[in-house]
């Protein structure tokens, strides 16, 4: 078998070198390969209890978008009977095609339970409200009320990334770049993330927080 030599070599050992930087500099990045969403400040709608002012329920100071419901408030408006919620709905960016990917930097301090953080909702009117929910539990994200996708999630800044692929009907979470959860989703018509505090129906505390900085969405086609 011939050897490999001159400028052979060198060639293969280039590209190899290449190749290796690539996969690099893919490591611990999701968003590698997508096209940046413009947000604009409108884009961030929030939902907070009817009977309370929204500056009792939510701030935002230096970047950060801080969100806290107690067990016994009310829903956002009068015309609902859904659990309390402090929360931003990403107006405008409804989906129905292509992959999309929420990115955003979370905190959730500890004594917060039966609360979702992150949510892809889909359109008004659907047969089912959600194709993704993350709920912490005790200080565990979980999806819905099921299978682990991160412990120890309390009292510590972490980058959550959850990408949709609509053709495909299948959802993956991703934690401060690794990959943690996957899933096949039941599709919709269109979708939309929200972020936030949203009281779920058991193990929940009597105050519910998260607080979210940096949010981005990415999407490709």
């Amino acid at each position: 078998m011939a050897s490999l030599t001159g400028p052979w070599l060198v060639l293969l050992v280039a590209m190899g070198c290449t190749l290796l930087a690539a996969a690099r500099s893919n490591s611990g990045n999701p968003s590698a390969g997508f096209e940046k969403v413009v947000l604009a400040d409108g884009d961030f709608q929030v939902q907070s209890p009817y009977n309370v002012p929204e500056s009792q329920r939510f701030q935002y100071r230096n970047g950060v978008r801080t969100f806290w419901v107690h067990r016994n408030d009310k829903p956002f408006n009068t015309a609902t009977h859904t659990n309390p919620r402090s929360e931003v709905k990403l107006r405008g960016h409804d989906y129905s095609s292509g992959v999309w990917q929420f990115e955003g930097y979370g905190y959730v301090p500890e004594g917060t339970s039966g609360a979702s953080v992150m949510q892809i909702h889909n359109q008004e009117g659907a047969a089912h409200s959600t194709v993704l929910m993350l709920h912490v539990y005790d200080g565990v994200m979980r999806f819905y009320s099921g299978a682990e996708v991160e412990p120890d999630i309390y009292n510590r800044w972490f980058r959550l990334n959850v990408v949709h692929d609509v053709r495909a009907s299948t959802v993956a979470v991703y934690v401060d770049g690794k990959h943690k959860f996957g899933t096949s989703v039941t599709p919709s018509e269109s979708y939309y993330f929200k972020f936030g505090v949203y009281m779920q129906h058991h193990d929940q505390s009597s105050c519910m927080e998260s607080r979210w900085t940096n949010v981005t969405l990415y999407t490709k086609h």
